[in-house]
């Protein structure tokens, strides 16, 4: 996958990534997206416009991309995670945010999967999980890892 964005996808600019989805999103939607956990709701909801438009990850990978740099801020705000490189090969989008306890999770990969899978990949659940969440809200549907 290619991708066009204004920042490379780096740990030092996955910040810049979610401001600028932030700033887009309330220019075409109105959209409050103000870093709280509460409002991964409202970014799924997005997404899942991209979904019944017919949109394909290929389409928006740019923007899932920098919601996953959203959702991925939100982990970095809420739950002390922190940037880091992934240390999978061949990863088109190789962030993580690694939080206190260690565990890795993959923001931008969760956006591309709620694309492709909708609703069955709830985003907010994946959070929750992040944040040690009740044992039956899977890490990552059908995946095993956060």
């Amino acid at each position: 996958m290619q991708l066009h964005l204004r920042y490379l996808p780096e740990p030092d600019s996955a910040s810049r990534l979610a401001a600028d989805v932030v700033a887009t999103a309330s220019d075409i939607s109105g959209a409050d997206l103000d870093y709280s956990p509460a409002s991964i709701e409202l970014m799924e909801e997005i997404v899942d416009g991209f979904r019944s438009d017919g949109a394909t990850g290929a389409e928006m990978a740019e923007s899932l991309v920098a919601f996953g740099c959203y959702v991925g801020e939100i982990l970095v705000r809420h739950r002390g995670g922190t940037w880091r490189h992934s240390p999978a090969p061949h990863q088109a989008v190789p962030l993580v945010v690694e939080l206190p306890d260690g565990r890795r999770c993959r923001p931008v990969d969760w956006v591309f999967h709620r694309l492709e899978d909708g609703p069955a990949v709830s985003i907010l659940a994946l959070y929750a999980a992040a944040g040690g969440g009740t044992p039956e809200q899977s890490a990552e549907p059908g995946r095993g890892r956060t």
